[in-house]
C-alpha cells in the first residue's frame, strides 16, 4: 500500500457554540491541513497520485474557509465548527474528488503547532 501526504493552510475566524469556555468566543486561527491518500497500484509512471493535483483539490476545498469566519460557510452555519467537523467536512469533500482506486485515508487539521485532530472513515 502506497500512502502520500500533502499540506496546505488557511486562515479564519470561528467560535464554537454552548461551549462554555474561552472558544465560545469568536477567535482565529492558522488552521493546517495534512490529507493522506492510499491507493495499492501506481500508475504507468510509477506515481501512486499526482502531488500537483491532490494539491490543487485541497486548495480548492480549502478556499471556501480561507479568511472568512467558518461559522457563516455552510455546513459550518448549521454543525459548529470544531476542528473534528472541519476534518470530516475536508474529508467529505475531497473525496468526491477523488478518481476510482485512490482513497483519502485520513485528514488531519491542526489549530495551532501543538493541537490536532485525525478524521479517518475507519
Amino acid at each position: 500500500m502506497y500512502q502520500i501526504s500533502v499540506e496546505h493552510h488557511f486562515d479564519a475566524a470561528h467560535f464554537l457554540r454552548e461551549y462554555r469556555g474561552k472558544c465560545e468566543s469568536l477567535h482565529g486561527h492558522r488552521f493546517k491541513v495534512v490529507v493522506t491518500l492510499k491507493t495499492g497500484k501506481l500508475t504507468d509512471i510509477g506515481l501512486a497520485y499526482d502531488f500537483t493535483d491532490l494539491k490543487r483539490h485541497l486548495k480548492e476545498v480549502l478556499s471556501s474557509y480561507d479568511h472568512v469566519c467558518i461559522n457563516d460557510v455552510p455546513p459550518f452555519d448549521q454543525i459548529n465548527p470544531s476542528s473534528e467537523n472541519i476534518a470530516k467536512t475536508i474529508y467529505d469533500r475531497l473525496t468526491a474528488k477523488l478518481p476510482d482506486g485512490v482513497n483519502l485515508a485520513q485528514v488531519e487539521v491542526w489549530e495551532s503547532p501543538v493541537t490536532h485532530v485525525t478524521y479517518s472513515p475507519d
